[in-house]
């Protein structure tokens, strides 16, 4: 089971469970993508069905964003302190805005339609989920998806839909004039998903909204990390929206049938689940699933070969399920590097020619740029050789694939004398840990020894994402920098009573020959020792695969409590940029509780307000009618795994005097 030994320690108590880039690439050049929402909606998740959260509007820039004023604030109720048996909550909805209506779901999975302008309810859907189950990200959804059948005539019921997956593994659909359940929709409205080979009630789980393309809505799974090697596989499975039949599923991986049969034959693993955001090409007939990692993370000797489709981007033909094509970032993962950013479709121009692309980042900070049709690189990728395992029964990769632009994202490698605190006593103890460590750069596996994870297993880019800009040809990304410890411990030991007595993280990797050791490293300031900054948000110019700009993203300085030192800027983060065509960037996600405003072109900061707890969410924008007024509005609910943090149920919306 996951558990934290130790609250004080706020880096890894804090954050271990929250989670979710040169010359030789060429000439790139961008040209605009038309996604299918309109200027003034905001329709998808990420805006466009390709997830690019680009808005058209500008009556919200770079002159007049400091301006921006509260408009409005909603609390929806839902709130969780994480008391008895009850996770935490976390409100991470991104809302939509379509026909007029906000729509937006809560951690407890209530689905809420409000009056865009005023912040007034219409009405409320509860699913009533079970809210003491045993939900390994705590009481969280990022949002809903909706569908608007153009068949039946205006004024029918359902005529648009409402589609939400559920924490307890149900996909509803409910008319999006109302809230009442489609009932034409699988059983009064929902769809059970829990039909699944080693489901387990809680473990397996839904976090992200579908996806919809044409007549099919397609769902994924969260599925626990280090419970068990036979965990539930990571099944995506597509449903008729009229009716909830399912039409086809798709399982990521299975046994390698490139290793020997012997070791085939005894594969033993589950995961390698679609947990984050999935994109759409409709014209394509294509939706582009990321994976995460094949149970259990740290020990792969059950597993052998490279564990296709997990840690990857995979192309479905929407229509049937098969597969188009799939692209592995990482190969037997064996650092939780999950393919946890959803995937972001855009249009360059590469060596003279107009390229459709899926842009796809990780937990190892490495960003792929990759031909939307074929999967192929358009920036180069090469394999290199990376450290092997010395654990007995593990079967590492030899190599893994390394992209030659855009540059790493995050910390490949830190030495011992690389070590970092703000005495030279932190510095020394910082030292001194990192020295008795297997220690050989990004992707050096985990030992009994214990092993430095460069970077930690919260990025890198997680689950918050990018936003691609199609006038500047920038993609901007907001990326988590720390280190972290990863030891596997044999089973007899692990096993043992009173064994766990490390601050930290254990991991039970039941049917597995070891348990599981991480935390992040800190000094015995509790900062970590990694050198600052530790969150930045940057810009990667994708005509040359080369980073525009990069600055710090937020403040940790009374994180945890007021700390006698000055704490340098950076701030972890966990919800993703937007990016409008008045040449601003919005974010929030740190943990300092702002939400902020960045020139694009520039990375200045324009803007910030305080919220009433941090906004580990994507914010969204829309217009109100051609003359009427631009919103900006951001879930302010706190952290489900950050019991220092202050919690809240408010969505805030901003616009001008």
């Amino acid at each position: 089971m996951n558990k934290c030994t130790r609250t004080k320690t706020w880096l890894w108590c804090v954050f271990v469970l929250a989670v979710a880039f040169g010359s030789s690439a060429g000439t790139v050049k961008t040209t605009a993508w038309a996604g299918r929402a309109t200027d003034d909606d905001w329709a998808y998740y990420g805006h466009d069905a390709g997830g690019m959260r680009y808005s058209p509007l500008t009556q919200i820039n770079r002159e007049n964003v400091s301006t921006l004023k509260v408009a409005w604030t909603f609390h929806t109720g839902d709130v969780s302190d994480g008391h008895s048996d009850r996770k935490r909550s976390g409100f991470e909805t991104t809302p939509l805005l379509v026909d007029g209506t906000l729509y937006l779901t809560t951690p407890f999975n209530r689905v809420i339609a409000l009056d865009p302008e005023t912040g007034t309810q219409r009405w409320a859907y509860d699913p009533k989920i079970d809210l003491d189950g045993d939900y390994g990200d705590g009481l969280v959804n990022r949002g809903a998806a909706t569908w608007l059948d153009s068949a039946r005539p205006s004024g029918q019921p359902c005529r648009r839909r409402i589609l939400e997956s559920t924490q307890d593994a149900r996909l509803v659909a409910i008319d999006a004039a109302n809230g009442a359940p489609c009932t034409d929709f699988g059983k009064g409205g929902q769809v059970n998903l829990r039909d699944v080979s080693g489901y387990h009630a809680g473990w397996y789980h839904m976090t992200s909204p579908p996806a919809v393309i044409d007549d099919l809505v397609i769902v994924g799974s969260a599925i626990d990390d280090n419970h068990r090697v036979d965990m539930a596989r990571g099944v995506v499975r597509a449903y008729d929206v009229r009716t909830g039949t399912r039409r086809w599923s798709w399982a990521p991986i299975a046994p390698d049938q490139s290793v020997a049969a012997a070791s085939a034959k005894a594969f033993r693993s589950g995961a390698g689940n679609a947990w984050s955001i999935m994109a759409v090409d409709p014209e394509r007939d294509l939706i582009f699933v990321p994976t995460g990692s094949a149970s259990p993370d740290y020990y792969g000797g059950l597993r052998p070969g490279d564990d296709k489709w997990a840690n990857s981007v995979v192309a479905l033909r929407a229509r049937t399920g098969e597969v188009a094509w799939g692209f592995q970032l990482v190969h037997h993962d064996l650092w939780d590097f999950d393919s946890a950013s959803p995937p972001l479709l855009a249009a360059l121009r590469h060596d003279g020619k107009d390229v459709s692309v899926v842009i796809q980042g990780n937990k190892s900070g490495l960003l792929y740029v990759l031909n939307r049709d074929t999967g192929k690189p358009v920036f180069p990728v090469e394999e290199r050789a990376v450290p092997q395992s010395d654990v007995p029964g593990e079967m590492t990769s030899p190599t893994q694939p390394f992209p030659l632009a855009p540059p790493p994202l995050a910390t490949q490698a830190l030495s011992a004398d690389e070590a970092w605190g703000p005495t030279p006593e932190d510095r020394e103890a910082c030292r001194k840990t990192i020295a008795q460590l297997r220690n050989e750069g990004i992707f050096t596996p985990p030992s009994v020894k214990g092993t430095l994870m460069v970077p930690g297993n919260i990025g890198g880019m997680t689950w918050s994402g990018y936003a691609f800009d199609p006038q500047h040809g920038l993609l901007v990304t907001n990326t988590n920098d720390l280190v972290a410890v990863a030891r596997l411990i044999p089973r007899a030991k692990y096993d043992q009573r009173g064994s766990h007595t490390e601050d930290g993280d254990y991991g039970d990797q039941t049917g597995a020959p070891y348990g599981l050791y991480r935390r992040f490293l800190q000094s015995p300031s509790d900062l970590p020792c990694s050198a600052p900054p530790w969150g930045l948000l940057r810009a990667i110019d994708m005509t040359e695969g080369k980073i525009r700009w990069q600055v710090p993203l937020g403040s940790m300085q009374d994180f945890g409590g007021a700390h006698k030192q000055q704490i340098p800027p950076g701030s972890i983060s966990l919800g993703g940029p937007i990016v409008t065509a008045g040449g601003v960037v919005f974010i929030a996600g740190t943990t300092d509780s702002y939400i902020r405003a960045f020139d694009v072109e520039t990375g200045k900061e324009l803007w910030k307000a305080q919220l009433p707890a941090s906004a580990n969410a994507t914010p969204m924008t829309y217009r109100l009618g051609a003359n009427g007024k631009q919103y900006l509005v951001i879930a302010a609910g706190g952290h489900p795994k950050i019991t220092e943090e202050k919690l809240s149920d408010a969505l805030v919306a901003f616009t001008l005097p």
